[in-house]
């Protein structure tokens, strides 16, 4: 029998599987690191980073629309028209996962050879394309399961999906490379176990959906009716895509900004460095950039986005019957959330890069760049919690309008910036997008509401960040030049450096927060329940029991 979720469980449920997911897409770079090199790694990443965003336009915001629909349905009593916006959205899932399949396996030559300048990336490209067949169909019915409140069904055919790309990718790319196939094949081998999670994916939602049909049947006949066909109602299929693509759109556009600029970035990055890197220095940072930056970049914005998205349901609330005090308070305390708790993973793995990288893969070769990307992704928490801020508050439009001008901004300072600085030009260039979006959505937040994040707190946070970050700078520069030279095996001193790094700018960060008022006792009273439970004690540790003025 298949149950429904409750909202907190579902949330639960799909924070988990989002971040089960996550890690296993970064961890599978690891392995590939070691397998490949300057080549195979920029045509793996090549091939990843169009296929990721082929599959954000096919099919991101759609699952959502779907949802509201779908749900909306069945609360009016409407369950056929429900059905006839399920076979709406599988009849145009599939017809959408047959033609990006098609063109990608057509014009992936052309892609690899003119647009990005790699030309062995083609076998990785079209290795990776049968996946799409698939996924939008997956899509459509994850957004049908959430309307219908069964969160789990997305949720384990996600986790599922992701192991067996792991695992397939990993093992034939090993296998590619015992049998010395070359790079080529070893990149298309690595993209190909994507078509795996494809299929493992499909079929435990396929496994659902066979659950689900049998228990409406057995709902419908104790409820002495019988079972209604899937068709019946008179909702059009014109009528039913406006709709959907009028929801979807906006969201599409909002949410495709990180992966569109990493497109971007691998897609043009010979193009847009061809004065300032020789052929094989361009071909080593692609590798460095998609394989390792990239990849780590994932990280920072993981606990902050998923500690905001459980506040944002009260902002709709509040904002619906236009309790702007309530809807000030939370969109405050989400962004002050995610200021506290996204910006120390950002700050240590920027000011340990060298050692994080020199643990996780083969050498220490393109540590800069991870600095430098993951110091952007405080930038890029920001502006994904204020987009969602503004959709919260039933502004879908306006996130979408500004990625837009951001995406406009990141290519004209690309152009401007790669030709002088190489990567880092690049990813600065991100970085002032990142920006550009935040400033405008805080702009238009502002109109309505009053944001009182940090208030007069904000000269005792950057003193914070500075402390923290020093001294997490020297730590880790300490344990690797006196402990790297003591005959200790390198990644047991890259180990010790990140974890005493670690310590060392997280525990500075967290007693500097309470020590210099940077968090008041209200603050930690507002708090989700894990970080309350976190803090609570050190509060009280410093004597600070009382709610605090300075604000």
């Amino acid at each position: 029998m298949v149950k429904k979720d409750s909202l907190i469980k579902g949330t639960i449920i799909l924070a988990a599987a989002a971040l089960v997911a996550r890690f296993l897409g970064i961890f599978q770079r690891i392995p590939l690191d070691y397998m490949t090199d300057s080549h195979g790694g920029g045509y793996f990443t090549v091939a990843n980073n169009i296929y990721l965003m082929l599959l954000i336009v096919a099919t991101g915001g759609i699952p959502s629309a779907i949802s509201k629909m779908v749900s909306e349905r069945y609360a009016l009593g409407r369950p056929d028209e429900a059905r006839r916006i399920y076979k709406a959205a599988l009849l145009f899932g599939a017809v959408t996962g047959v033609l990006i399949t098609v063109l990608l396996l057509v014009f992936a030559p052309f892609y690899a050879t003119h647009i990005a300048e790699k030309p062995g990336a083609d076998l990785a490209v079209r290795a990776i394309a049968p996946a799409l067949l698939f996924f939008p169909v997956i899509a459509m019915m994850r957004g049908y399961f959430q309307g219908r409140q069964f969160m789990a069904a997305g949720g384990i055919s996600q986790i599922v999906e992701q192991i067996l790309r792991v695992i397939t990718a990993v093992g034939l790319a090993y296998l590619a490379l015992a049998m010395d196939w070359g790079q080529s094949w070893i990149a298309a081998a690595a993209t190909f176990g994507s078509v795996f999670g494809s299929v493992g994916a499909f079929a435990v939602m396929l496994s659902y959906a066979r659950k689900l049909k049998r228990q409406d049947a057995k709902d419908a006949a104790s409820a002495g009716a019988a079972p209604r066909r899937a068709g019946r109602s008179v909702l059009s299929f014109g009528a039913i895509y406006r709709e959907l693509f009028k929801i979807s759109v906006p969201i599409v556009i909002t949410s495709m900004t990180v992966q569109f600029i990493y497109f971007f970035d691998t897609s043009f990055f010979m193009k847009l460095t061809h004065g300032y890197y020789a052929a094989a220095d361009a071909d080593q940072m692609l590798d460095w950039l998609g394989v390792k930056a990239q990849a780590l970049a994932g990280i920072p914005p993981i606990l902050a986005i998923a500690l905001s998205q459980s506040m944002i349901p009260i902002i709709s609330s509040a904002y619906k019957v236009k309790n702007m005090k309530e809807v000030e308070r939370q969109a405050s305390l989400v962004m002050r959330i995610v200021v506290f708790t996204g910006v120390p993973v950002s700050l240590i793995m920027t000011v340990a890069a060298l050692s994080i990288t020199g643990l996780l893969f083969s050498n220490t070769g393109g540590s800069g760049a991870v600095a430098a990307l993951t110091a952007g992704t405080i930038f890029q928490i920001t502006m994904m919690t204020s987009n969602t801020v503004l959709t919260s508050m039933n502004k879908p439009r306006l996130p979408m309008r500004h990625a837009l001008i951001g995406i406009v901004v990141k290519v004209a300072t690309s152009l401007i910036l790669a030709p002088l600085l190489g990567v880092y030009g690049i990813i600065l260039s991100s970085t002032i997008c990142f920006m550009a979006i935040a400033s405008l959505n805080f702009r238009q937040i502002r109109k309505e509401i009053r944001l009182n994040i940090l208030g007069t707190r904000w000269a005792g946070y950057a003193l914070t960040i500075a402390i923290a970050s020093g001294a997490g700078w020297l730590v880790d520069y300490a344990c690797r030049t006196y402990i790297g030279g003591t005959g200790i095996p390198v990644k047991i001193t890259y180990a010790f450096s990140c974890i005493a790094a670690g310590v060392v700018s997280l525990g500075l960060y967290v007693a500097l927060l309470i020590l210099l008022k940077v968090v008041t006792h209200e603050d930690v009273q507002q708090f989700p329940g894990a970080l309350r439970r976190l803090l609570s004690p050190l509060m009280r540790l410093a004597g600070r029991r009382g709610p605090e003025s300075s604000r």
